[in-house]
């Protein structure tokens, strides 16, 4: 039995074995034949995502951002589900899969739902996973490996209780924070698209206190794109805007447009609303002990939601990316439900912002 921790955002997408682990933009396109391809030093397992699905090519994240003549992108939560979750999972799955395997070992997977789409979705997400499926992968020189993949067990989560139980459990899936187990922790997790807020109190979730908005840092990316749009003419998709806001500096056309001034006050914008939403949804929830700030928009905006909010508010942290937060508890819980012991881990392997 192996089991694969996935989280897939409208941003990123997050895999882990316990042994990888993997992250590439949330982007598909069509594969044409590259005539050229050159490599220096080694390439990364994120470099050349070429994949062979269900009898259609794709070449997936950077590889379909830099050559694809149709990169397709989505912040709707109903093509996610129909065009890109299942392609992105078999693709991280096939990827992690143990090379070479004397049996076909059967795979068990965890992954999540925002909140508000958990109900909605759960069945048609499980169903689309479990089965035999083949990917194959296709490298630069022409080579081909055919991936069967047999994913036995399906475990989904309302994604942010991913960063819960990372922050609870120890790499065995044991409770090892027992103290924090026995308190009341508010989750707030920043994505793209949406921003869910989860409550968990003495290990339970509270449905009551626990919900999706559509408070993402797309609606940042947005208004930086609109400015951009105003000052040089150029409309700048947003999923190549990730390196530029973190410097808040982008070049086009061989001239540097900054804007970190105009991202810091979005972001203090984004923050408040944030706030404003938290403190209506858990105006009951005067007994919270912690809030947790996971997601790829923590980095960013939780510095100034902690400047808003009293009491013990924490950024969550897994490798210095709180991105992670949620895959890694996803992995944590499969060991707990399955008592899988946790393999040797290696570095990282993200891709480039």
């Amino acid at each position: 039995m192996q089991i694969v921790a996935i989280d897939i955002g409208f941003g990123f997408t997050k895999a882990s074995d316990g042994k990888e682990t993997v992250v590439f933009k949330s982007l598909y396109g069509d594969a044409p034949e590259i005539q050229f391809w050159m490599d220096f030093g080694e390439r990364a397992l994120t470099d050349y995502f070429h994949v062979t699905v269900d009898g259609k090519s794709y070449f997936v994240g950077d590889l379909a951002e830099q050559q694809s003549t149709s990169v397709s992108f989505t912040l709707d939560q109903e093509r996610m589900m129909s065009d890109y979750a299942r392609l992105f999972a078999l693709t991280v799955t096939g990827l992690l899969l143990k090379k070479d395997p004397v049996v076909e070992e059967p795979i068990h997977i965890v992954s999540g739902l925002p909140v508000g789409f958990y109900r909605q979705y759960h069945d048609r997400f499980r169903d689309t996973l479990k089965g035999r499926h083949q990917v194959v992968f296709h490298s630069p020189d022409g080579g081909r490996v055919a991936k069967k993949i047999q994913v036995e067990q399906v475990q989904l989560l309302p994604q942010p209780m991913g960063s819960a139980l990372n922050l609870l459990m120890n790499d065995n899936g044991q409770i090892s924070e027992k103290e924090l187990a026995r308190q009341k922790i508010g989750v707030v997790d920043i994505g793209f698209r949406t921003t869910d807020y989860l409550v968990v109190d003495r290990l339970r979730y509270v449905e009551r206190s626990s919900r999706t908005m559509d408070t993402g840092v797309s609606k940042a990316f947005n208004i930086i794109a609109g400015k951009l749009r105003e000052n040089s003419g150029v409309n700048v998709e947003l999923y190549r805007l990730y390196a530029a806001v973190e410097s808040g500096t982008i070049r086009m056309r061989g001239q540097a447009f900054s804007f970190a001034k105009i991202r810091d006050q979005i972001f203090a914008h984004l923050a408040a609303t944030i706030v404003g939403d938290l403190e209506r949804l858990w105006a009951n929830d005067w007994d919270l002990e912690t809030i947790l700030l996971t997601g790829g928009g923590a980095k960013e905006i939780g510095p100034h939601i902690q400047a808003l909010l009293p009491g013990n508010v924490r950024v969550a942290a897994n490798r210095g990316d709180a991105r992670l937060a949620n895959v890694q508890g996803y992995l944590k819980y499969g060991r707990h439900l399955w008592r899988a012991a946790p393999a040797e881990t290696r570095p990282a392997n993200a891709a480039a912002e």
